[in-house]
């Protein structure tokens, strides 16, 4: 997929009579096929959801670590590779009229919701795992996408920081705390509620187009 000066690679699911898509846009250090990711992509997929699951670092960056890190905070330009993807993917025929959600996780959260604020009413929901909403900074105001932020209830200093965050979007947003849940939401019933919610979020938003609101 062309993302600027880059390609990235990704995994397209398309699933039959589809109310939309879901862009999974992981930004941190964490490998690029997360069993966390695929039991979400698993919930969104059984919804009607087509999913588009990627990584915004190439392979060749993860690897060089001084980039790596660089790389993973640099989130206006992870933004605009978020951006350039969601237009290749809105060039396809099968997808030009679909409604688009993004999934993100740790620092791509902050880089899912700069895109989202540049896209405006094209990105119809935004669902964080464990994420850096606060790092989107002067974007959190310009978000019109509905945001729903998952925090495990053991993250404590990252409840905190998504509640501030939550405040400042200029959308319909909520916080939603999974009890037992660590950061890496590795015990399988918490991740199964996150998958829940996370599904139940999408379906909520992309069965109605943002711009028919």
């Amino acid at each position: 997929m062309p993302a600027g000066r880059v390609e990235l690679e990704g995994s397209l699911t398309v699933v039959d009579d589809p109310i939309g898509v879901v862009l999974f846009a992981h930004g941190s250090g964490d490998s690029r096929h997360t069993p966390q990711d695929a039991c979400v992509a698993r919930a969104v997929r059984e919804e009607r959801i087509s999913t588009l699951v990627f990584h915004l670092l190439t392979a060749q960056e993860e690897a060089l670590d001084f980039v790596a890190r660089r790389r993973r905070f640099d989130l206006r330009a992870l933004a605009r590779r978020l951006i350039a993807i969601t237009d290749w993917l809105r060039d396809w025929r099968e997808f030009e009229d679909a409604t688009i959600g993004y999934f993100s996780a740790s620092t791509g959260t902050g880089a899912a919701l700069i895109a989202a604020a540049e896209l405006g009413r094209h990105v119809a929901a935004v669902v964080s795992r464990s994420g850096r909403p606060d790092l989107a900074g002067e974007a959190l105001a310009r978000v019109n996408s509905p945001t729903l932020l998952i925090v495990g209830s053991d993250d404590r200093a990252l409840i905190e920081l998504n509640e501030l965050a939550s405040a400042r979007l200029n959308a319909v947003a909520e916080v939603a705390i999974v009890a037992g849940a660590s950061h890496a939401f590795e015990q399988p019933g918490p991740l199964a509620q996150a998958a829940a919610l996370a599904s139940n979020w999408f379906v909520r938003h992309l069965a109605v187009p943002l711009t028919a609101k």
